[in-house]
């Protein structure tokens, strides 16, 4: 029996380079230990276009075919319709993907029934532990296997969160990367009156055209371009297993992840005041202002799906966003969709008849440095060093890494959970101040 890498085992996921650290009979036993850790006896399996995922992803249903369970393959999906899948079938799932990772990784998404979420302290371990053991009881039967379509039911249902009558002829420039968003888009703008312009489309797991990593500017670069030259409203650009989306405005802007929350969550408000929504400790100051604005309740919360997916089981909050393209929303199984979020944008831009950069505006009030990484050997020494330097602020928190708050700027500063890294994420109320501020802090991170 091949030794297993247990690098490969995420805090949120399974993931490694194929075939050195991840291959079939590793994911054939994943499948076994998959479902002796849920006790369930019927289970559903997706993939992306990766070019190991077809084999990794009938390894693992024959593992969970002898392991007794019936198994439901929708074949080539988008994670968001896994999710989708798993709540509207009431079933647990499986995603093979690596997301944004470069062409040689693959791995596995994977949940619970209603999408609930499955991480490193809710089950990854002990799915790791019962691999390593590598000793599976016998059951009395082997599962059978079924084939579904859900493209069009998850169609149907993202159109629900929107009124598509109010839709205007929009010139909507997309950039699939060679992803999942391929699938999923022209099946969704068929229902819809705007017009897409489609860019690297094919599915295609070698990822020809760029990284499927879109919060990395150089990966949106070209669709930057392709909207200017297409005069387009909006662009959209997707990661591998297009579950995030990132934004680029009719000048070729991009639109971060928090104005797009704050942008997403003034809709929502608008037809459900009062409601809760969540927003991450890394998010621009006018994520929980507009919220407070619009009559909603903001609650904060560490960076990750799992942190943001029981929050949202807890408070009952209508939608959640991430800084990283992540935008969760309650009647989707409390799951992420970017697809849903770009619909919302769609759906703004429409009604309000204004261009998307102007929409805007009023949203850009601070500068931020974006994330930048530091490698840091003594990461909590230096996370008190930082904290101890900075006892003057008008707060301080620990609620993940550390962040410091005083009345014209803001930091936080958080571990990686997988390398010796130090993420500092800073904004400011003028582009001077966050300036020098942001070199202040890497000169003593990296001191």
């Amino acid at each position: 029996m091949k030794d297993v890498n247990t690098s490969i085992f995420k805090a949120y996921d399974i993931r490694g380079v194929y075939p050195q650290e991840i291959d079939e009979d590793i994911s054939y036993r994943l499948g076994r230990a998959f479902v002796v850790f849920l006790g369930e006896d019927r289970i559903l399996v997706g993939r992306d276009m990766r070019l190991s995922s077809p084999s990794l992803s009938r390894a693992f249903i024959e593992g969970a075919r002898d392991q007794g369970a019936d198994v439901v393959d929708i074949g080539l999906c988008s994670t968001d319709m896994l999710y989708f899948a798993s709540g509207d079938l009431d079933l647990p799932g499986v995603m093979f993907t690596a997301s944004h990772n470069p062409k040689e990784y693959n791995g596995l998404k994977l949940c619970r029934r209603k999408a609930g979420p499955i991480s490193e302290d809710t089950g990854i371990a002990e799915i790791r532990d019962l691999v390593l053991e590598g000793d599976f009881p016998s059951p009395s039967r082997r599962g059978g296997l079924e084939e579904r379509d859900m493209l069009e039911r998850y169609i149907d249902h993202v159109l629900g969160f929107i009124a598509p009558a109010v839709l205007r002829p929009l010139k909507v420039v997309a950039d699939a990367g060679n992803g999942m968003a391929g699938l999923v888009l022209p099946a969704l703008f068929r229902r819809l009156p705007c017009r897409l312009v489609p860019h690297c489309f094919e599915l295609d797991g070698s990822f020809p055209h760029h990284q499927p990593s879109p919060i990395e500017p150089e990966n949106i670069a070209l669709l930057q371009r392709w909207v200017l030259e297409a005069e387009g409203d909006l662009g959209m650009a997707f990661d591998g297993d297009a579950d995030r989306v990132f934004l680029v405005d009719d000048k070729g802007e991009p639109v971060s992840g928090s104005l797009t929350t704050a942008l997403v969550a003034r809709r929502i408000l608008q037809e459900h005041p009062g409601e809760k929504i969540i927003y991450n400790c890394i998010n621009s100051w006018i994520v929980p202002e507009t919220i407070i604005a619009y009559g909603g309740i903001p609650i904060r919360e560490r960076v990750g799906h799992s942190f943001i997916k029981q929050t949202m089981a807890e408070t009952g909050a209508i939608f959640a966003g991430e800084h990283s393209g992540h935008y969760y929303f309650r009647d989707n199984y409390r799951a992420d969709s970017g697809l849903i979020a770009a619909l919302y944008v769609l759906e703004i831009v429409s009604r309000e008849g204004r261009p998307l950069s102007e929409i805007l505006k009023p949203f850009k009030k601070y500068y931020s440095s974006g994330e930048i990484n530091s490698r840091v050997e003594d990461i909590p020494g230096k996370l008190e060093e930082i904290a101890r330097l900075h006892a003057d602020a008008k707060r301080i928190d620990r609620l993940d890494g550390v962040t410091v708050e005083y009345d014209d700027w803001w930091f936080n500063v958080r571990p990686s959970n997988t390398e010796p890294l130090l993420r500092l994420n800073l904004e400011a109320k003028t582009r001077e101040l966050m300036e020098e501020k942001r070199d202040q802090l890497l000169a003593l991170i990296r001191s």
